[in-house]
């Protein structure tokens, strides 16, 4: 495995520990499948905007003040958002923290 990929499946695996962490906070459980890369936050999670704001805060808490889930979504249309993977978020925060 390259460095690129440990370092992809590391992020893939922290950001999946959020979304569980805020899952269980909002009494929701553990989502149903895995948490991968092809999972949509929309229809796959169900999460809620608010669940986004927190989402962005845990993101931005752990990468650090480059990392801005809202300006991220401020670039994508409405359909790109409701289809938003968290493969997706993953790239971006790669991108955003080098």
């Amino acid at each position: 495995m390259t460095s690129t990929e440990v370092r992809n499946e590391t992020v893939l695996r922290e950001i999946a520990a959020m979304i569980e962490q805020i899952l269980d906070e909002a009494g929701l459980g553990e989502p149903e499948d895995e948490i991968t890369r092809a999972t949509v936050f929309h229809a796959d999670l169900e999460l809620q905007s608010i669940d986004l704001v927190v989402l962005a805060g845990m993101l931005e808490e752990t990468y650090g003040p480059s990392v801005k889930l809202a300006a991220f979504a401020a670039e994508l249309n409405a359909e790109q958002i409701l289809s938003l993977t968290v493969g997706q978020l993953v790239d971006y925060v790669i991108r955003q923290v080098g």
